[in-house]
């Protein structure tokens, strides 16, 4: 059946591995859930019989039956579409300042015009009055203001796309400069968006390599996202062995048997049924892991004439990007009052995170447990302090929040909700790339400055001299003069806006 003829009450079976179509209620079976797109929680959730589901999310584990209960327009989905849309809709439009300046000179070139010509033909001397006035029409420069602006606009878009970042919406790189609070999507943004081992223990008699490569052959044969990262570690390690007679527990772990042996993998939920009991060597050991936010797994060795034995256990994680560190030191280099994460994650998972990054306690904020609504809220919340709010993120449910910000940026990486949500984009996964929108947007307004200053300036000077009012020291300006003037006050803007150029956007090391 396809999604679009689904309707409320319909009955459907969502197999391991499979997306859930519609918003709905289980009403067979249980299975853990990849809710990351909606939620941005970065570890699987457990859903039983009664619970809802939302379109979307996957089922990692096991088939489960789901009856619908929204579709169309009724759904997560579609709600967190409307949310971008009244975000967007809430955004103004500013005005370009040096179309109002080019077009202000028109007039005051023609009154200075019409002047020179009046004063000089009533002083009596009509020669004079018509070299003077084509002068002054001559001298009076619409290109330089004109050109003040877009110019700087076009070559800081080039140098930009050349550094990997894609200005979609220009007023949003204009406000970049202003920006005194940037608020991170956790999961995807400053973490890798995967669970990767980040630390093995063994109990006595036991070793690290040998415990992750047995662990590593029970997970083989299953698509759970902490059994593909304790696979990945062991194939990073070059630790290999083959099981078999895998057999998947649903919601507690897994189990295959090694050269005889039979093996188990699993969290608190397996130890629980297993009553097995973890040795006060290793306690110690995953009760750290757990207090930081870590998911911790145990591989146990089981026996029909003796004990579960616990041979050692994982920390898996949501890793911190090397970089996100650098990135989050470099905005507080550019002068950045507040660093903010927000995330769907729970709480010590969120301050775990944050903790690791040097977040500063009482100044920088961490938002956790947080859906998509919530984060366009916080965002709201953080600008009605009076903060010009920078949003970074990269999923779905990272758009309505990328809209509602004074400037969106999505990770190239990330999904196509997020990327039209957002005024720049991060063409790679780098956080630091955010610090180079702030230099350059920064740069660019002192281009815009400095080109308007000049051009405004050059005019303010230039007409006076070409309308003759130093004539009576001797000083005039001819009409040749005046045409040459003219391209020199334009060549000046445009050799500036080529100084963008040496702006540096990237990090060395990224470079």
């Amino acid at each position: 059946m396809a999604v679009a003829d689904l309707r409320v009450g319909d009955v459907v079976l969502v197999r391991s591995g499979g997306r859930v179509p519609a918003d709905g209620r289980i009403t067979e079976g249980s299975a853990e859930l990849d809710e990351s797109m909606i939620t941005g929680e970065s570890r699987p959730v457990s859903r039983a019989a009664g619970d809802r589901v939302v379109a979307g999310t996957v089922a990692t584990d096991s088939a489960i039956r789901v009856e619908i209960t929204a579709v169309g327009d009724d759904t997560a989905l579609a709600g967190i579409g409307r949310l971008v849309a009244q975000a967007q809709a809430a955004g103004g439009r500013a005005q370009v300042l040096a179309d109002r300046f080019a077009a202000l000179l028109f007039y005051v070139a023609t009154a200075a015009a019409v002047l020179t010509f009046g004063v000089w033909w009533a002083l009596g001397d009509l020669d004079q009055s018509v070299v003077r006035t084509v002068t002054v029409l001559v001298i009076a420069c619409p290109h330089a203001l004109g050109l003040a602006i877009p110019l700087v606009i076009a070559l800081s878009t080039a140098v930009s796309a050349k550094a990997g970042i894609l200005v979609k919406d220009r007023l949003a790189l204009e406000r970049m400069r202003t920006v005194d609070a940037v608020l991170f999507d956790k999961t995807g943004t400053l973490t890798k968006g995967a669970h990767t081992v980040t630390a093995t223990a063994a109990t006595t008699g036991h070793t690290e390599q040998d415990v992750l490569r047995l662990a590593a052959a029970v997970e083989a044969d299953s698509e759970h996202p902490l059994a593909r990262a304790i696979v990945t570690a062991a194939t990073d390690r070059g630790l290999t062995a083959t099981a078999s007679g895998f057999r998947s527990l649903t919601g507690r772990g897994v189990q295959a048997t090694i050269e005889d042996v039979r093996y188990a993998v699993g969290g608190p939920a397996l130890l629980r049924e297993l009553d097995a009991t973890v040795p006060d060597d290793l306690s110690a050991t995953t009760a750290s892991w757990s207090q930081r936010g870590a998911a911790v797994l145990h591989l146990i060795r089981l026996s029909d004439n003796a004990a579960p034995e616990i041979l050692g256990a994982f920390a898996l994680e949501d890793e911190v990007r090397p970089e996100a560190r650098q990135a989050i030191a470099e905005l507080r280099a550019e002068g950045i009052a507040k660093i903010v994460m927000i995330t769907g994650d729970a709480r010590p998972v969120a301050e775990a995170v944050a903790a690791d990054l040097g977040f500063r306690p009482g100044v920088d904020e961490v938002f956790a447990e947080v859906l998509p609504a919530d984060k366009d809220r916080a965002v709201a919340d953080l600008q009605a302090r009076g903060l010009t709010v920078a949003m970074v993120g990269d999923g779905v449910n990272d758009a309505p929040a990328l809209a509602r910000a004074d400037v969106g940026l999505a990770i190239g990486a990330g999904t196509d909700v997020a990327i039209e949500s957002a005024g720049v984009v991060l063409a790679s996964s780098d956080p630091r790339g955010v610090t180079g929108v702030i230099r350059l947007s920064r740069a660019s307004y002192r281009k815009m400055i400095q080109n308007l200053a000049w051009a405004a300036g050059y005019n303010i000077v230039a007409i006076p001299l070409a309308a003759g009012v130093l004539a009576w020291a001797g000083i005039t300006l001819s009409p040749a003069i005046g045409a040459v003037l003219m391209s020199v006050s334009t060549i000046v803007v445009a050799l500036n806006a080529q100084l963008l150029r040496r702006v540096k956007l990237t990090p060395a090391a990224a470079q």
